[in-house]
Formats: structure tokens, sequence, C-alpha cells
């Protein structure tokens, strides 16, 4: 990482992003798909004041992991820079008229990780990839075809940050998920409607008979999907 040398120790927030259905497209869908996904993350970053270019990037050909420099402000990344994305999702599949739509899976968290050769090392990087592969946030994608984002933020980033009040999307507007991969288990709280600035509120719209959970529901339980 930018700063940090292998053995030291550092906290920092940490953002995956993966494109919903990416084997199902031929080389050129790919391509496109990687260069949307890439001018999205550049648009709804820059609207916040944050530059890509300071993060620390490991990239996949379907998205990448991102580790955003100290002194990130969590609030803004975890409500303004989820809603920019969303934007800029919807803004793409409204402009490029192509076979598939760019729909993607975004994760949030922040903790402890370390420098390493192949990329960061610790329990932080492990957490939002567990949760960005998570079956609930992919779920989401495949029940309502209308989606271009889902997201979910750590159980540890939801208390400290989106409960505070200075994000800006409401508490009420995520549903608790409890997965587990590789006999650990990890919590986190999925957004339940669309992010959307204004409007609807994000927590009144979702997609399946039971309509959206209340805010104080019950845990839903789901084994998480195999992590590539």
């Amino acid at each position: 990482m930018k700063g940090n040398r292998e053995g030291r120790l550092s906290y920092r927030l940490l953002l995956a992003v993966d494109i919903q259905g990416y084997s199902k497209r031929d080389t050129r869908e790919q391509l496109l798909a990687q260069r949307q996904l890439s001018d999205a993350l550049d648009r709804a970053a820059r609207g916040v004041g944050l530059d890509r270019e300071r993060w620390d990037k490991q990239v996949g050909g379907d998205g990448e992991l991102a580790t955003l420099p100290v002194g990130t402000d969590p609030a803004l990344v975890a409500g303004d820079f989820a809603l920019g994305l969303a934007d800029a999702l919807r803004e793409v599949n409204r402009r490029d008229a192509a076979r598939f739509r760019l729909r993607v899976r975004l994760s949030l968290h922040h903790g402890t990780l370390t420098a390493g050769p192949f990329g960061p090392a610790g329990d932080a990087p492990i957490v939002v990839q567990r949760l960005l592969d998570a079956a609930p946030l992919r779920r989401l994608l495949v029940d309502d075809p209308g989606r271009d984002l889902a997201y979910v933020v750590s159980d540890s980033l939801f208390e400290d940050v989106v409960q505070t009040g200075f994000c800006a999307l409401p508490p009420e507007a995520f549903h608790a998920i409890k997965v587990t991969a590789k006999g650990a288990t990890f919590r986190g709280h999925v957004l339940t409607g669309r992010a959307t600035r204004g409007g609807e509120a994000p927590g009144e719209e979702r997609s399946g008979p039971d309509g959206p959970p209340a805010a104080d529901a019950h845990v839903l339980d789901f084994p998480a999907l195999a992590v590539r």
C-alpha cells in the first residue's frame, strides 16, 4: 500500500466492487464493462472530492479491491459516494445501448491490514470480499432486474458510521444480514432499496412478496457463495 511497509498495521477504509454477469460477456463486451465501471467510479469519486489515483487498487477483470488513503471520511464514502456511483451507473445504462447493462455489487468495510507482496493482508480485506460475494447481495440483482447497484456495509462500519447520522443514507434504509464462508461468520447491512437522491425513500422499494423489512427486523442468515 502507498506509504506503508510490510509488517506495519494500518487502519483503513476498504471498498470492493464487482460486475454482475461478467463471464457471460464476450471479450469486447468485457472490455466495455471494465471501461464503464472505471468511468463510473471516477465520476462518483470526483463528485465527493476524492481522487482514485490515490487509491491503492488490487484489480481483477470484473472489479477491484481498493484501500483508500488515510484520512478519508468514511461517512462521505458510505453515503454520498455510494449515491454517486448509483447515479453514474444509471447514466451509463441510459446512455450506452449494449446487450448487457452495467450492474454492480459494492461493499465497504474499515479495519486493520498490512501491505503484502500480493496486496493487502489482514482481516479487513477478507471481510469486505466475503460481504461482496454474499448470497443476499447477489440475490438483490437477481430478484430486481431494474437495479443497477447492490450495496452492503460491514457491521462495524454500519455501527460506527451509518448510525451516526453523518451518512447521507439513513440507518433504517439498511437490513442486517449474516453470511457464513470458510467456517467463519460475517455480518453486514444491505441497502434494501435502490440508492437514490430524493424521490422514493431508499428503504421503501424492495422486490418480492414480503415487501420492505422493518429497520429492526430479524437478521437474515445466508450461506456465502464461493469466493474466487
